[in-house]
């Protein structure tokens, strides 16, 4: 399956649990198109996979969220993401005043998997009404097996230099095919 996610905003190079959060939610709005559309809502339907005690669900509890990762262990998949990432800086410069890009890119792996603990949520933050569930790309960010960064300029004027505009185009793959995880793939 290959799909693109498209972000535009803050992308710090030490996000905190809010930072990610908004980045998180960013995606979940995106991901909850993709599990409305074929065949992805034939499977959501078939297999009841919303529920954290079936067998076919990858659906995991974290503080009073109920996530849904589409790239997780129990399917056997795993993720390849090409990553366009524009920012108001000079090509070139990776190592800037803004972070360097590793930092960034470990905020963003990080948003784009769910939390591990609710320690990793905002204190206070529940889910709204269309967030439940709510969707990730991953289940960890382990998952993603390979990544290329292509950086330019982001011809923006009055830009703050955290400020980014991403496509991440997303390749899932299976480890192993089964007749479970053929939708995935």
């Amino acid at each position: 399956m290959e799909f693109i996610l498209h972000y535009r905003g803050r992308l710090e190079s030490s996000g905190s649990p809010l930072d990610k959060q908004l980045i998180r939610r960013h995606f979940h709005a995106q991901l909850q198109v993709l599990w409305g559309q074929l065949p992805l809502s034939e499977f959501r339907e078939s297999r009841n996979v919303f529920n954290p005690d079936n067998e076919y669900s990858a659906a995991q509890a974290v503080g009073e969220f109920l996530f849904v990762p589409l790239v997780n262990d129990k399917h056997n998949l795993y993720a390849e993401l090409h990553i366009m990432l524009l920012r108001p800086e000079p090509p070139g410069s990776i190592i800037a005043q803004s972070g360097d890009i590793d930092n960034r890119l470990k905020t963003l792996f990080d948003a784009l998997r769910m939390p591990k603990s609710s320690a990793e949520i905002p204190k206070d933050d529940t889910p709204k009404e269309e967030e439940s569930p709510f969707f990730c790309l991953l289940e960890d960010d382990s998952l993603i097996n390979k990544v290329t960064v292509e950086t330019d300029r982001l011809l923006y004027s009055n830009l703050n230099s955290s400020e980014v505009e991403m496509l991440i185009k997303v390749k899932t793959k299976a480890t192993r095919n089964t007749w479970v995880n053929d939708v995935f793939v």
